[in-house]
């Protein structure tokens, strides 16, 4: 009898990283190999991302429940991966589209499809005595693996922090590391010299939804302002040693098709006011990324700020993608942005993700591995980002247990590997 065969599929509700209910699900394979994954939800999600379907009963958590989707695992999913070989998983993650029956999994809804397409993905690799990342690669047709860039939470508004802020987070990338070790080693230094500066100049040190902090700035070159005196504070020359990657979630400002709204600045700007916003944001600061600058619908102008800036610095598109082939297709046709963010529950299935990747690379986009506000102490996303040879990720600040756990696993697998650090000069990056 084939062990990598299914014999059993649960899930149960747990609590992700906001005390949020979310599914974490288990897979048992006939040899006894077992594979449990949990998913992660965001605050700040695209309009085109797949369903993350909840309970909606005001009364039981909020109306975030996740009983129906724990419900719809054990009984349909269950019944449908009974005895299937959980190394075939391009196989069950189309049986399980399938089964749902909707172009975003509505019926079943994502959250429970990605549970278990993770799971069958962590059962396999057991099965193989083989790690996570080097299933991942082999299902991905990965030749080789390296290290990931991180970017990562410093300071933070928008949907992540009450709206502290206008601009959604400023984040910290170690750009001459030449390891996982050393990057790590700077993270916990500038993070650490972020809080002490807080405290001196008596901003608020309450923690986001990612672990960044919320100064509550009126302006955006406030915040820049803080982070290159952070940066320097540590010891890191800006613009050689320390990037600023922004994550401005222009979604959440849109007002108009073509209008945004900057509360805290009580300012109306037009989209390409916005552009010249950052136009200003790199010419003046250290910046080498910017996330959603612009409304997912807002594509003309995606192909105008590409234009005077994707030469300069990453232009990347998240909830313009929502880690789906059609979105991307449209944003390589329109020339709108460098890089995609790739997040698993935007799309909901491992190889409907690891296909939106191959088709990023494929047509030279850089890929950024990304987790959610509301995460868990899985690590998935540490193998996901090793294994498809990634380049980039982005996993939150240094702090709590949901975000550490992926900063942990990949010094592990740097360990193990020795596999090179993928650093900005990589083909994957944009610097």
């Amino acid at each position: 009898m084939n062990g990598a065969i299914i014999k059993k599929v649960r899930a149960r509700q747990i609590f992700d990283s906001r005390g949020r209910p979310t599914i974490e699900a288990t897979v048992k394979l006939a040899d006894g190999s077992l594979g449990r994954a949990a998913v992660p939800a965001g605050a700040s999600t695209g309009s085109f991302e797949a369903f993350e379907r909840r309970d909606n009963v005001e009364d039981l958590f909020e109306g975030f429940g996740v009983l129906g989707a724990v419900e719809n695992v054990n009984t349909e999913i269950a019944s449908e991966l009974s005895e299937k070989d959980a190394l075939n998983q391009r196989e069950i993650d189309a049986l399980l589209c399938e089964l749902d029956g909707t172009e975003r999994l509505e019926r079943l809804g994502a959250n429970a499809v990605l549970g278990v397409s993770m799971a069958v993905a962590r059962a396999a690799a057991n099965f193989l005595k083989m790690p996570l990342y080097r299933w991942i690669a082999e299902v991905s047709d990965t030749p080789e693996i390296s290290m990931p860039l991180p970017m990562v939470n410093i300071l933070s508004g928008g949907l992540h922090a009450g709206k502290g802020m206008d601009v959604q987070d400023f984040l910290f990338i170690p750009a001459r590391s030449r390891s996982m070790q050393e990057a790590v080693r700077q993270i916990a230094r500038v993070r650490a010299i972020a809080d002490k500066l807080a405290e001196e100049k008596k901003l608020s040190t309450l923690l986001a939804d990612e672990g960044g902090l919320s100064p509550g700035f009126e302006t955006t070159r406030e915040a820049l302002k803080l982070m290159v005196e952070i940066f320097e504070r540590a010891g890191l020359k800006p613009s050689k040693d320390a990037l600023i990657a922004i994550d401005v979630a222009a979604a959440t400002l849109q007002t108009g098709a073509h209008e945004y709204f900057l509360s805290r600045a009580n300012r109306k700007v037009s989209s390409l006011e916005m552009i010249g916003l950052m136009q200003n944001w790199a010419a003046e600061f250290p910046v080498a990324s910017i996330e959603d600058a612009l409304g997912e619908e807002d594509w003309t102008h995606w192909k105008i700020l590409n234009e005077k800036l994707g030469r300069q610095i990453q232009i990347v598109g998240d909830d313009l993608f929502a880690t789906n082939p059609n979105r991307l297709q449209k944003g390589i046709n329109e020339r709108a942005a460098t890089a995609v963010l790739i997040k698993l529950n935007q799309n909901g299935t491992l190889t409907g993700t690891l296909d939106v990747i191959k088709m990023a690379r494929k047509n030279g986009l850089a890929t950024i591995v990304s987790a959610r506000s509301g995460e868990t102490e899985d690590d998935f996303i540490a193998d996901l980002a090793v294994g498809t040879n990634a380049g980039q990720i982005k996993i939150g600040s240094f702090r709590g247990s949901e975000r550490l756990s992926k900063y942990n696993q990949l010094l592990r697998i740097e360990e193990e590997t020795g596999a090179p650090f993928a650093g900005t000069k990589s083909p994957a990056g944009r610097f």
